[in-house]
């Protein structure tokens, strides 16, 4: 087994991923490796996609998605489609299917280049996402940040899309919030256990949302593909919107959008939006060091 493996470095609506091919071996991305890379400003990144054989019949691959700390995550929605533009350029292929820890994961790259992925059920039961303390109704939980008669934030919706995230609502623009102050302290909050996505999301209209992310393990991140389907879903489950909504993700650096919708006939949540290949290169999995590759003539698009 060589010690080196190929990766891309990709974004997802600004989401900075590194799509790493493990296929053929049994060792795995290790933490130091992953911290290693993201102490890098040229490999820093909000998750490692690091694809493997599979373990399944009917899929095509295993995914483990490494945070920017070294911890694993369940879900990466903006990571998967970066997935899915790399293999779909390497075989010609348009739909895939991926298992992760938290499941089974489908995906569509469409002709104008969108990628869907089928991001699966929400989950709404407070011990399933899981919380701290028994809620009846998720959508709307006692929590609060700043002064008890003055609240900067509070009462967010809380589920889990694979992975937990609270929603917390406002009148203004996320950009205006200081969360990457109140990000930690919510993320490693008492009545998160595993720790939560924490997302500001302001409502456009009934069919919009403009939301902010700080993300578990990752911190402040330009864009959050799960986050931005918690907040579709918790907003339509608020009847602040419909089923179907655009997301305006505002830290994102590029205007670009994403859709979601929330099926009504198998309770899926539908995720489609952008990816986009930068560069490509070798890197060590169990140290980190890496190189890059020579330029890429055409900017290929293939591990």
């Amino acid at each position: 087994m060589t010690d080196n493996v190929q990766f891309a470095r990709m974004n997802g609506l600004g989401n900075k991923i590194l799509v790493v091919d493990m296929r053929g071996r049994k060792d795995r991305v290790t933490p130091a490796a992953a911290i290693a890379l993201n102490a890098d400003p040229a490999t820093a990144f909000d998750q490692i996609m690091a694809i493997h054989d599979p373990k399944a019949a009917g899929t095509d691959a295993w995914i483990d998605i490494v945070n920017c700390d070294g911890s694993m995550a369940q879900a990466c929605g903006n990571g998967t489609r970066c997935v899915v533009q790399a293999l779909a350029a390497e075989t010609g292929k348009k739909a895939f299917t991926f298992q992760t820890i938290a499941g089974i994961l489908n995906a569509t790259e469409h002709e104008d280049g969108t990628i869907s992925v089928d991001m699966g059920k929400p989950v709404f039961a407070w011990d399933k996402i899981p919380l701290a303390e028994e809620f009846a109704d998720t959508s709307r939980i006692e929590l609060q940040i700043g002064p008890i008669d003055n609240p900067v934030l509070h009462s967010p919706s809380a589920m889990s899309m694979g992975n937990p995230h609270a929603i917390f609502w406002v009148d203004k623009d996320p950009m205006s919030f200081d969360l990457d102050r109140f990000g930690p302290l919510l993320e490693n909050h008492p009545m998160f256990p595993e720790r939560a996505n924490i997302t500001l999301a302001q409502v456009l209209s009934p069919s919009s949302l403009r939301t902010r992310t700080w993300e578990r393990g990752a911190g402040l991140t330009l864009a959050c593909g799960s986050a931005a389907c918690a907040a579709a879903v918790s907003a339509a489950r608020t009847g602040r919107t419909g089923r179907k909504v655009t997301i305006d993700v505002a830290s994102a650096p590029a205007p670009a959008k994403l859709t979601i919708e929330w099926r009504e006939h198998d309770d899926h949540v539908v995720m489609t939006g952008p990816a986009e290949w930068e560069w490509s290169g070798t890197l060590n999995p169990t140290t980190g060091i890496w190189q890059r590759d020579a330029a890429e003539a055409g900017g290929a698009r293939a591990l």
